[in-house]
C-alpha cells in the first residue's frame, strides 16, 4: 500500500479542532469550560495526560482569567491556544482588545452558542458577531474538516511578523462541534514542519531587550496604535490567501476569502457562514437539475472582511438573499450589512434581502431554503425571519 501523508478519520468538529491543537502542541493552554465548546479542552486534557502534548494547560476559575491568562503567557513568548462559546466570550470580552490591542498571536476556537437571556446552549453567531469589532480576525468553518483546516491557517496567520493579531476560528455549537464527519487529517510531522517552531517577536522574559506592554496612551499615542491594529488587520488580508494557498498545497482543498457555489452564472445567490452552507449546496444541487440558475456565496474570512472581492463575485447576480444567525438589534444584521457595504459602489446593484434564522438553534430545513431561492427568482418579498413562530 502507497504511503500517503494523510489519513481519515471520524471525529466531531470539536475533536478535531482537539486534533489541529494536538498536532500544533501550544506551550500554553488556558481554559475554562462552556457548553458546546468543552470537549475540545477535555479532548485536549486527554492527550495531556497521555503525554501526546508537551504544553502546559491552565483551568481557570473564569473564562476572563482565562484569556488573561492567554494574554500573559503570550506577551511572555508563548504560542498561546484555547476555545471558548457565548457567555464566555462575553466574560473574556473586557480581555479581547487587549490581546488584539498588544498584538499578541493568540488562537481561540468559538463554539458558536447563542448569548442570554433567555437561557440557551444552542447554536447562533451572536457570540462572535458581539466581537467583531474587538481587533480579531474571524474565519467562520461549515464542517469538522474546515473546523480542522482553518486551525492550521490561523495559527500560522496569527503569528505572522505583518499580522501579529489574535484569531477566532468559528465551528457551529452542537451542529458541527458534535456531529460526526469523516476528517482527512495530515500527518504530525507535516503539520509540525508547517506551523514551525514559534519565536516571539518580543517577550516579557528577555530580560536583555527590555520592553513594556500595554503603557497608558492618551491623546499622545493611543490614535497611531489603533492605526497600526487596522494596518495588521490589512495585513492579514494578504497574508491568509498566501498562507491559505500552502495548506492547498498540503490537503488539495481550496481556502479562499470565500467559497463560490456554483454562483458565478447565477441569477440567486444566498450568503452565509459556517454549517448551514452545507444545506444550501444540498438545494442548489437540486434546484440546478431543475433548470434553475442558483447558487451560494460561503464567506470564509469574516474579519478582515473582503469587501472588494465579495463585490466582484456578487456583481452579475439579480437577486441575492443574505442568511444571518445572529440580530443587530435596531440595525441591519451584521453579514447582511458587510454585503450591502460590498456592492454600494456598484452602477447596477443587484437586490439584496436580509433574513435572519436560527436564533438558539432553532432548525432551518432545506424547504426554506428553497423557499428563498423561489422568492429570489419569482421576485416576492421576503419574509425578515425564516423559522419565526407568529
Amino acid at each position: 500500500m502507497p504511503k500517503t501523508n494523510k489519513k481519515t478519520i471520524a471525529l466531531t468538529g470539536d475533536e478535531a479542532a482537539a486534533e489541529a491543537m494536538r498536532q500544533i502542541d501550544p506551550d500554553v493552554i488556558p481554559s475554562y469550560p462552556i457548553t458546546p465548546q468543552t470537549f475540545i479542552i477535555e479532548t485536549f486534557a486527554q492527550f495531556y495526560a497521555d503525554g501526546k502534548v508537551s504544553g502546559e494547560t491552565v483551568d481557570a476559575e473564569s473564562e476572563h482569567s482565562a484569556m488573561s491568562i492567554a494574554v500573559g503567557a503570550s506577551a511572555a513568548g508563548a504560542r498561546v491556544m484555547t476555545a471558548s462559546s457565548s457567555q464566555g466570550i462575553a466574560l473574556m470580552f473586557e480581555v479581547l482588545p487587549v490581546a488584539s490591542g498588544l498584538r499578541l498571536p493568540i488562537v481561540m476556537n468559538v463554539v458558536n452558542r447563542a448569548l442570554s437571556a433567555p437561557l440557551n446552549i444552542h447554536c447562533d453567531h451572536s457570540d462572535s458577531m458581539a466581537c467583531r469589532d474587538t481587533g480579531w480576525i474571524q474565519i467562520y468553518s461549515e464542517d469538522a474538516q474546515e473546523a480542522y483546516d482553518n486551525n492550521l491557517i490561523a495559527i500560522k496567520l496569527a503569528e505572522s511578523k505583518n499580522v501579529l493579531l489574535p484569531v477566532m476560528v468559528c465551528q457551529d455549537g452542537f451542529i458541527t462541534s458534535h456531529c460526526v464527519a469523516n476528517v482527512e487529517i495530515l500527518d504530525d510531522n507535516i503539520v509540525k514542519n508547517f506551523v514551525g517552531e514559534y519565536k516571539a517577536k518580543y517577550s516579557l522574559l528577555d530580560v536583555d531587550h527590555p520592553i513594556t506592554y500595554g503603557p497608558i496612551q492618551l491623546q499622545n499615542y493611543y490614535f497611531e496604535t489603533k492605526s497600526q491594529l487596522d494596518d495588521a488587520m490589512q495585513n492579514a488580508k494578504n497574508e491568509f490567501l498566501k498562507i491559505g494557498s500552502e495548506v492547498s498545497k498540503l490537503t488539495g482543498r481550496e481556502y479562499g476569502y470565500f467559497e463560490e457555489y456554483k454562483s458565478k452564472d447565477a441569477k440567486a445567490i444566498i450568503v452565509v457562514l459556517n454549517s448551514t452552507a452545507g444545506v444550501v449546496k444540498d438545494v442548489v444541487d437540486e434546484l440546478r437539475s431543475k433548470g434553475k440558475k442558483v447558487g451560494l456565496l460561503k464567506i470564509r474570512l469574516f474579519r478582515p472582511f473582503p469587501y472588494e472581492e465579495i463585490k466582484e463575485a456578487l456583481k452579475n447576480a439579480e437577486k441575492i438573499a443574505v442568511l444571518d444567525r445572529a440580530e443587530s438589534y435596531g440595525a441591519n444584521a451584521p453579514l447582511y450589512s458587510e454585503i450591502l457595504n460590498s456592492l454600494f459602489s456598484l452602477d447596477k446593484k443587484p437586490d439584496v434581502s436580509s433574513i435572519v434564522f436560527g436564533l438558539g438553534g432553532r432548525e432551518i430545513f432545506k424547504k426554506d431554503i428553497e423557499n428563498i431561492f423561489e422568492n429570489l427568482l419569482e421576485n416576492k418579498k421576503q419574509e425578515k425571519y425564516v423559522g419565526l413562530r407568529k
